[in-house]
């Protein structure tokens, strides 16, 4: 059993005993809501796309391997900020299992002897972290430890979500928000050289 936000590999044995078990639980749900769906054309399938879609796509993050993370050391002696911006992010809230969407921004400052990370790699790391049930705010958190942890001696790291969540826009309250989370360390948290305002402008020009 795992909590919300958290990861369990499974081996493709284990997910596929998982898909059929929640299959069937999937199609007793549908029954006692009251449809008809193993005659109904438009549901018949539906337990199983449903199955597919949970466990293969929206919470793989649940279950799959951490994706291969590759750092460098930092040669070229580089100490300014290193930003990405505007990396999807497509979640599921495990409040009411309904999705948010919505962007990630990272920023890191490396130390002259310490690591860089590859490009892509930043979105491989948001994509499998979001890709399970929990709270942006837990995400946002995720990721930030998580570049701490991997880009050793680094002077700082910088993390905002800014995300729609579908539990406001549809049910409840009804309206359309959008919830900004932060998380901030290092040089980003003093403000040193400016470096939290580099950040916040960096952000402020992808939406001009």
């Amino acid at each position: 059993m795992i909590k919300s936000g958290e990861n369990n590999f499974l081996e493709p044995y284990e997910l596929r005993r998982k898909r059929e078990d929640v299959e069937f639980v999937y199609g007793q749900f549908l029954t006692i809501l009251g449809y008809d769906w193993e005659h109904d054309c438009n549901m018949k399938d539906t337990p199983k796309r449903v199955t597919k879609m949970f466990i293969q796509e929206i919470t793989e993050g649940s279950y799959c391997e951490e994706p291969r993370i590759t750092t460098f050391d930092n040669n070229s002696q580089y100490s300014g900020l290193v930003f990405e911006g505007n990396i999807s992010v497509r979640s599921l809230c495990s409040h009411h299992m309904m999705p948010f969407i919505g962007k990630c921004h990272i920023a890191y400052i490396p130390s002259l002897k310490g690591q860089i990370i590859g490009l892509s790699k930043l979105n491989r790391i948001v994509d499998w972290f979001a890709k399970r049930p929990q709270l942006q705010e837990n995400l946002t958190t995720q990721i930030h430890d998580y570049l701490v942890k991997k880009l050793k001696k680094c002077k700082g790291v910088a993390i905002m979500i800014e995300a729609d969540h579908l539990c406001v826009h549809i049910r409840g309250v009804k309206d359309d928000s959008t919830m900004m989370t932060t998380k901030l360390s290092g040089v980003f948290l003093s403000n040193k050289d400016r470096s939290r305002d580099e950040f916040y402008n960096y952000i402020n020009r992808l939406k001009k």
